[in-house]
């Protein structure tokens, strides 16, 4: 059978053989294999996290990725920049009928690839088939659980922290908008997606980090507004201090974007002490992931908002995001 069909998603005996023959040929964790309808796990930790997240990206493959790998590097990051180990996964998959099963085996790899190489385990999951036209080929929704290792709250923050980011800004965006046939751009731009758990993991020991998160739709630009916006404290952010791939500034200028506001996959912004802010870029560089982390900014008093100092010496305010630059990018 080369097809998703319909009768993949009954629940009778395609169903079974889809799950037996295809999902846990790749997901075959002990918590998963029973098959029951609940997961049995255990935690060291008094303290869990829990996340979800659903994934619609267009297209499903793209320069560094695809819908299987976002969906778990997306769930793993959103518990890493909240203080958290990661330690469960659970994944939907919505298929729509006349999917190549093939694509499905390929998304499918991805998955136990990123999985294995984060340390976290699939350990329950559900799978529907919906008609033709009804589905975009293939939605994911993932629920990832972990133990709370250290607490980031944005009360943390205050006057004179640093604003660090860990790596140059608007891949994601960039790569997807580069795999849409609507654009017909010829660039080699690899999506940044990745898990940041094994980067960020070892910054929990630093006394003065304050708070964190991976800036995904709406950017780096979002999420430093919301900052601003929720504290009532300022930001400055100094243009030349962020890191932006040539190639990315070059497409984001032929197609009227902002890095500052495309989606990222395997980033964080990090606020930290200034007298920390050193320590904390220099664990970063160690990592791979890390090799372009960059202080951009501080937290000030000053004023509200988020104001950007540009190269040529003006200043801009930053919003959050209005309208979707670019929707179904994650």
């Amino acid at each position: 059978m080369k097809k998703i069909e319909i009768g993949h998603g009954s629940g009778g005996r395609l169903t079974r053989d889809l799950i037996e023959k295809l999902f846990l040929k790749y997901l075959d964790s002990n918590e998963l294999k029973p098959l029951e309808d609940a997961a049995y796990i255990s935690f060291e930790s008094p303290r869990i996290a829990i996340t979800t997240d659903s994934y619609v990206v267009r297209p499903l493959f793209f320069p560094g990725g695809d819908i299987g790998k976002l969906a778990v590097c997306g769930a793993i990051n959103d518990l890493a920049v909240s203080g958290a180990s990661p330690k469960y996964l659970s994944l939907s998959f919505i298929i729509e009928e006349g999917f190549l099963i093939r694509k499905l085996e390929d998304v499918l790899k991805s998955v136990k690839m990123a999985s294995e190489s984060a340390g976290v385990k699939i350990v329950t999951g559900d799978t529907k088939v919906v008609e033709r036209n009804k589905c975009d080929g293939l939605y994911i929704n993932t629920t990832a659980v972990g133990e709370i290792i250290r607490l980031l709250v944005l009360d943390n923050i205050s006057d004179g922290d640093s604003v660090i980011v860990t790596g140059t800004i608007g891949d994601h965006g960039t790569a997807v908008a580069i795999a849409r046939d609507e654009f017909q751009i010829d660039a080699s731009v690899e999506s940044d997606c990745a898990a940041l758990n094994s980067l960020l993991t070892p910054l929990f020991d630093i006394e003065d980090l304050k708070w964190m998160r991976d800036p995904t739709r709406g950017g780096v630009a979002t999420v430093l507004a919301e900052v601003a916006d929720k504290t009532s404290l300022g930001i400055e952010i100094n243009e030349e201090n962020i890191p932006v791939r040539d190639d990315v500034k070059f497409i984001s200028d032929m197609l009227g974007y902002d890095p500052l506001y495309l989606a990222n996959e395997g980033k964080a912004v990090v606020i930290t002490s200034h007298e920390a802010a050193d320590e904390v870029l220099n664990k970063l560089r160690l990592h791979s992931l890390g090799k372009d982390a960059a202080i951009i900014g501080r937290i000030t008093t000053k004023h509200k908002g988020v104001r950007l100092k540009t190269k040529i010496g003006g200043e801009r305010v930053l919003d959050m995001l209005e309208d979707d630059m670019l929707p179904r990018i994650c």
